[in-house]
This record gives structure tokens, sequence and C-alpha cells, in this order.
């Protein structure tokens, strides 16, 4: 069946709305902090879960670990983040702010990967299942079932 022009028009659009918003969230934490999205994300989790292992935070922020190590790294080089072995497996490494990370969390803005997880979780049964759904053949019809998730703006 073909689609009505309008209705695929309003899909497209709808799609540069989503782009925009990311796109917008990022760089207001970028004007505002000097951190990228992800890189905010992760001092906003680390600030209200601290302390936390990298396998943990990379959950939380549905990434795999090497990518949020990247990002942490980045957030350790500018004295946001601290990591020290746990007290109780010194094996372990656990992650925490420094007070100049707390500091600018405190002033920082919302970010996009924090509200759309918020959003999606707030949603009932059905409509979880129609936005995966309706996501998933989106990514279909673009052939990039195949394609590694990475951050937006890492």
């Amino acid at each position: 069946m073909k689609q009505e022009i309008g209705a695929v028009t309003g899909v497209i659009d709808n799609l540069r709305r989503l782009f925009q918003a990311i796109n917008e969230y990022s760089k207001e934490a970028e004007r505002s902090t000097g951190l990228t999205g992800p890189q905010l994300w992760a001092l906003k989790i680390l600030a209200g879960s601290a302390p936390l292992r990298v396998s943990s935070l990379a959950r939380r922020m549905c990434l795999r670990p090497p990518t949020v190590v990247g990002i942490l790294d980045r957030l350790e080089a500018k004295g946001l983040v601290r990591r020290s072995p746990s007290r109780e497996d010194r094996r372990v490494v656990e992650l925490e702010l420094t007070e100049q990370g707390r500091a600018l969390v405190a002033q920082a803005p919302e970010v996009a990967q924090d509200m759309l997880i918020k959003g999606l979780d707030e949603l009932s049964d059905e409509q979880f299942i129609c936005v995966e759904q309706g996501m998933g053949l989106m990514v279909a019809l673009l052939g990039a079932e195949q394609l590694v998730p990475q951050p937006l703006h890492s």
C-alpha cells in the first residue's frame, strides 16, 4: 500500500525534529559546561549513584564499556571524575565525581539522553512496544542493523 505523501512527510519531519532536539541539547551542554552530551550525562549519573563501576555506568548509559572508558578518560583529564580501587575488592575500580565535577553538575542543563530514558520509562507497555518496533523498522529501512551504535557527540 502506498503511503500518503503527507504522512511520509510527517515521519521525515519528526525524525528531523528528533535530530535537531538532540543536537540543541548537546550544543547547550557544550556552551554551558564545555562538555559533550554523553560526558555530561555520565557526570549526572555518577552524581546520583556514585560510586559506580564502569560496567554499571555503561549499562545505565546504554553504551558499551569501551565507549564509556573513552568518555571517562576525557572527564578524568579535566579533573571531573576520579577512579579509585574499591574498598571491598581492590581489583575493582570505582568511579566518583571530584568536587569540581559535583560543582559542574549542580549548574548543568538537562541532557537529551536522560530525558529520553525517563520518558521511555513512563510509557505504557503498549506505547513502549510501539516505539521499539517503529525504531526497529526505521533502522531496517536504512539497512543499518549491523551498525554499532555510537554516542551522540561524545
